[in-house]
Parts: C-alpha cells; structure tokens; sequence
C-alpha cells in the first residue's frame, strides 16, 4: 500500500492507525508513505516505524498572492514525482487521508488503475479530497450527510481510524501517572493545544497556573512546539504537579491518566476521545475552514457528551469551568457515557476492509 497524507495529526495519525492494522493483518505486508516537505508527517511518521517520501507540494495560500505563484510548478513536479513512485513501489493501492500531500500521489495511482480510497476526517471536506473525490472508488466519512462533497454511491461512514492502544490501553491509571512523574492522589488535567499548539488554551493555563496547583489539580500538558519554551520558562521549578511537553507520543497514557480533557474540537481529537470515553472541555479554534470545529463541539454539547468555550472567551471562562468539572463527580460521569456513543471504535478495520475488497 501507499499511503499518503499529512500537514497536521488530524491527518497523520488516522494514517498511521491504518497502516498498524495492514501490518497487524500481515508482517510481510508493505506500507509507504508520501507526505509533504517540510512538514510534521517527515518527523512522525518515521517515528511510527515507517519510511516516507516527501512532495515538493504546498497549498494555496489565502493571504499571500506571491507564495502561490509557485504552486502550479509544484503540483507539476509533484505529479511527476508520484508517478515515478507508483512506477517503482507498484502498489496493490492507495489510500489518500487528506492535506494536500495526498492529492498528486492517489491522483496518479487512481490514472494508472490502481484501486484507490481516501478518508475525510470532518464534517466539511477538504478541497484535496473534493477534488479526488471522482477519481477514488471509495469515500470513508466520519459523518452522515456528506452527499454535498461527493458522489452518494461512493461513501461509507466508518468513523475516523484511532490507534488500538487508545481504544484499548493496556495500563492502568497509577501506571499512566507515573509514567509523567505525577501523583496518584490528585485530581489531572489533560491540556492538548492539537500537534501544532493553541495560543490561547495556552495562555489561559499559564495566567492560572498558581490557582489550578493550588487547587491541588495537576496537569499534563501538550503546549505545541511553538509555545514549548515559553510555557517552560513560566513553570519550571516552581509547580512539581505539571507534566510539559511539546508533543505527547504516548497518548494512552495520557487519556488514561486524565480526569478531565481540554482540548481543540479537531476531528482526530474528537474522535480518539469519543472511543477513550473522556469528560473533556472543547476550545475551538477560529482559525479553520467554514468553522468546521466549533460546529464539531456543538454536536457534542447537544447530546450532552462534552462542554465547550468559544476561543474569545477561553482567558475568561475556561479554568474556572475545568475547576468545577474536574470536582464535579456526577456531571464528569454523564459526559464520559454519552461521549462514548458517539465513538466509532471499529474504523481503522472498516476501512482496511474497504481497502482489501477492492484489492482482492
């Protein structure tokens, strides 16, 4: 298989999960994966025990008139580029999980006949996979009525993929809270800002972060790289129950260790919560197409199965909210139920089985 994807986690890790399933069905089973320069997939991926081949491809850029100048010669070269891999790997398919890395590579596979499947993580597609959609024999959706994106009689709603050790972890609470040096005896908080860092989740933590310790509330805490020292040069030394890093591998751990879950309302965040069955607080992030994560969260808050803080009102509202729900025994037990409906633990083999029957 090639599989192709990448930009951002909500990408990358869908990818990985699927790729673990092939490998899980048969060791002598052989994955590639195509990503784009310069970006997180040429770091995560490797990471996760698989080689990668990056793109000279980027996406049009909304504000810069002058950086999309070259986006024609790099879609050019991408395609070309593509096609000397799928000439030399001849691949059984392809599987494209959106980014616009994705887009040469299962453009190609799907000319040359090869069976061809993408998967779009959110509610509303993105223009990398709207523009495969024709050329693929299969859409695996993580929501119902994506009809206004692609052909009907092409999509299968499976959920997105997350990791068996996510859906099924094989340690327990006291052995996750060691694992990032904490305490078995306090309250935790999982703070995750998404693989690229939130601002203002960050900022809001850091302006109480006396309040919270003094609360006898710990925290572990994904501050994304661009934030990493920052947040370390505001902690260090000074609070003994805060866990920090850049980026967290070990996300079992990190669920299993976690009372209460502040994150993004990102689609793979979403989603890898639903099946961990966690009471988390939604910030979503302004900055995405057509909104697509506020309108995540707010699915969520009508079945009662999360809580949510508008970006602007996160410095405000969103610490003493997470003070009440990590104390609040009763209202963190009816989120954990009714997340849990809403996950799809069974994607990752849905879709490999997609993959396989169009193969076989």
């Amino acid at each position: 298989m090639i599989i192709s994807g990448g930009g951002t986690g909500g990408h990358i890790y869908p990818a990985i999960a699927v790729a673990n399933e092939i490998k899980k069905r048969n060791i002598k089973n052989d994955v590639l994966f195509v990503g784009a320069k310069g970006r997180m997939e040429m770091e995560k991926v490797p990471k996760a025990g698989y080689h990668v081949i990056g793109l000279w491809i980027s996406g049009l850029q909304r504000a810069s008139v002058i950086k999309n100048l070259l986006f024609p010669l790099k879609l050019i070269m991408s395609l070309i580029k593509s096609y000397f891999i799928m000439t030399k790997f001849k691949p059984d398919a392809v599987i494209g999980f959106g980014g616009y890395a994705s887009g040469p590579l299962v453009k190609v596979g799907a000319r040359r006949g090869t069976p061809a499947v993408i998967q779009e993580q959110n509610a509303f597609a993105g223009i990398t996979n709207q523009w495969l959609a024709k050329s693929v024999q299969k859409i695996c959706v993580a929501h119902d009525g994506m009809g206004n994106f692609f052909p009907e009689e092409k999509i299968v709603v499976t959920g997105n993929p997350v990791r068996e050790d996510i859906i099924n972890p094989s340690i327990t609470r006291e052995e996750a809270l060691k694992h990032f040096g904490l305490r078995t005896d306090k309250r935790t908080i999982l703070i995750l800002g998404g693989s690229l860092g939130a601002r203002t989740i960050n900022e809001a933590i850091m302006n109480h972060i006396g309040s919270i310790c003094a609360r006898q509330i710990q925290l572990i805490w994904q501050t994304g790289k661009k934030y990493i020292h920052e947040v370390d040069r505001k902690i260090k030394g000074k609070y003994g129950t805060v866990y920090s890093s850049d980026f967290i591998y070990e996300m079992d751990y990190a669920y299993k260790a976690a009372d209460v879950v502040i994150s993004r309302a990102g689609a793979l965040s979403i989603s890898e919560l639903a099946v961990a069955g966690k009471a988390s607080i939604f910030v979503p992030s302004p900055n995405v197409t057509s909104d697509h994560q506020t309108k995540n969260a707010e699915a969520l808050v009508k079945q009662d199965a999360a809580l949510m803080v508008k970006d602007g009102m996160a410095m405000e509202t969103l610490i003493p909210l997470a003070m009440d729900l990590v104390k609040n025994d009763k209202k963190k037990v009816v989120l954990e139920k009714n997340i849990l409906k809403v996950g799809k633990p069974d994607a990752v083999r849905e879709i490999t089985d997609i993959v396989e029957e169009l193969i076989f």
